[in-house]
């Protein structure tokens, strides 16, 4: 390629080996081992550093991509419709970096996914701090000394991602890599900014902005797009622009060093096992169809390590709508674990000894350790090795978290106070409704006009005039209207307008 050795000497010995090369599993004997053989014979070194050996492009049907056939999408047409960046994340994300082959739909229906589970959370998160920031005239500042909880996550978070992002990439683990953006954004948009929206939209102009909010998202959004330009080039230029203005492309910024982000481990550790007891709670509820917006009385969370949440327990309390939280060690009041190994990732460790544990964990002969393994027929159960069900008792509304040891229970009894409180919640949530529908800025105030309210909610009416930006109300007992919105299967009578802009 250089015409070494009669041009290009200095260039070539001073790029040999090569840092990496990229081919696919069947260039193996044809490739690799070829270079490898005129490395050793003619400079006695190896040729190359790494290797991305990746796997092979089929289509739906399992066969391999080819020209002749032409069973692909159009790559140009998906660079119009779909973007470039989906394509590229589509690709580098998928086991095909992992060795594996992987199928690529004609209809290219798995690259649109990516806008949908990748591209639009990271697009909305942006969208979300310039909404609100440029609202209150706010110009933001990178700092991470804020010392709201949530802050600190988010920010001990980043540490994380730009901490196992620098080993990725140094290790030419790009699918890893994109594991790593995906756990991110999956903490940043679900958790981060829904918990933290209170704080972003602020409803009282006697109370000031919380501008560590606002400058601790602007510092993750930045360094986030930093460690993302490589895998989603475009989109995070775009991103780049919007915070910074014109003052030059994210891909000539060095990469950030973790060390310079504050790091809590403990925190973050406690953080996603609230979450995980959050998501497991809201499945529950998803199970009795009982509504987010509907407060229960309580929920018990049983289990030792359990208690890393208590010190959260009222940010808990608040995402599953749950008016207190208990703590026990006591799981078998709830049900008990059943352990599922998983033959396929031990068959290959233990050989025929699967079956030996297999019939062990039906019998119910194991043991948890404190290490979050388990021993069974003598052997001992990495984490990645085996799963936890629970058996609950009947009538017990409990879940058990993933990983570990701990079980959810919910207190699934309603009263009339609960049920009200319930309608008040969809009240206002379809007046939310009501002002986007009418396209209403997040920040604009209304007036309320209303008739009869939803039963039980009169008592709410300050704090529902107060969720939904209502500084003028009133009641007319002769409204006689009745809106295209509902709260427990009964049209709402209410009206808002616009009073400022």
């Amino acid at each position: 390629q250089l015409h070494y050795p009669f041009e290009n000497q200095d260039h070539f010995e001073a790029h040999n080996p090569a840092d990496f090369i990229v081919e696919y599993t069947a260039q193996t004997r044809g490739w690799f081992y070829t270079m490898h053989v005129l490395g050793t014979a003619l400079f006695d070194k190896p040729a190359f550093s790494n290797v991305i050996c990746h796997g092979t492009l089929l289509d739906s049907d399992g066969v391999k991509l080819s020209k002749k056939l032409r069973n692909y999408p159009d790559p140009l047409a998906v660079f119009d419709e779909v973007g470039s960046d989906a394509m590229r994340w589509y690709l580098i994300s998928s086991p095909i970096l992992r060795g594996l082959d992987t199928r690529i739909e004609k209809d290219d229906s798995g690259i649109r996914d990516v806008v949908r589970h990748t591209l639009n959370p990271l697009w909305n998160a942006y969208s979300f701090f310039t909404l609100y920031a440029n609202a209150e005239g706010y110009t933001a500042t990178e700092r991470t000394d804020s010392t709201n909880l949530l802050d600190r996550y988010i920010l001990a978070k980043t540490h994380q991602l730009v901490r196992d992002m620098t080993t990725s990439m140094d290790d030419y683990q790009l699918a890893n890599a994109c594991d790593h953006v995906q756990t991110f954004l999956d903490a940043l948009t679900n958790w981060y900014i829904r918990r933290s929206r209170e704080r972003f939209w602020n409803t009282d102009p006697a109370v000031d902005l919380d501008t560590d909010a606002l400058d601790t998202l602007y510092t993750v959004l930045r360094l986030f797009v930093r460690v993302a330009a490589p895998l989603l080039p475009l989109t995070t230029e775009e991103i780049w622009l919007g915070l910074n203005g014109d003052t030059g492309s994210v891909h000539l910024e060095s990469w950030p060093s973790a060390s310079d982000i504050p790091a809590d481990d403990d925190l973050v550790a406690a953080m996603d096992q609230l979450r995980q007891a959050a998501s497991a709670a809201l499945s529950l509820r998803e199970d009795r169809n009982l509504r987010v917006r509907l407060p229960l009385a309580s929920a018990t969370l049983a289990g030792p390590s359990a208690s890393s949440i208590k010190p959260f327990a009222e940010l808990l309390a608040s995402e599953i709508n749950v008016k207190q939280i208990f703590f026990t060690d006591e799981v078998q009041a709830y049900g008990s674990f059943r352990l599922q190994p998983n033959g396929r990732v031990l068959g290959p460790k233990i050989g025929k000894d699967v079956q030996k544990v297999i019939q062990a964990a039906k019998a119910g002969d194991w043991s948890a350790n404190e290490d979050g393994t388990v021993s069974v027929a003598g052997h001992r159960l990495e984490a990645a090795e085996f799963s936890l069900a629970l058996d609950p008792l009947e009538g017990v509304a409990a879940a058990p978290l993933p990983g570990n040891q701990v079980v959810i229970a919910l207190d699934v009894e309603l009263t009339d106070e609960l049920e009200a409180e319930g309608r008040a919640r969809d009240t206002v949530r379809a007046i939310q409704q009501m002002r986007k529908d009418q396209d209403f800025h997040p920040t604009d105030r209304i007036r309320l006009e209303y008739g009869e309210l939803p039963q039980g909610t009169q008592e709410y009416l300050e704090w529902i005039c107060r969720e939904v930006l209502a500084v003028e109300v009133e009641h007319n007992p002769n409204f006689g209207m009745v809106s295209n919105y509902a709260v427990d299967g009964k049209p709402l009578e209410v009206w808002i307008t616009r009073i400022s802009v």
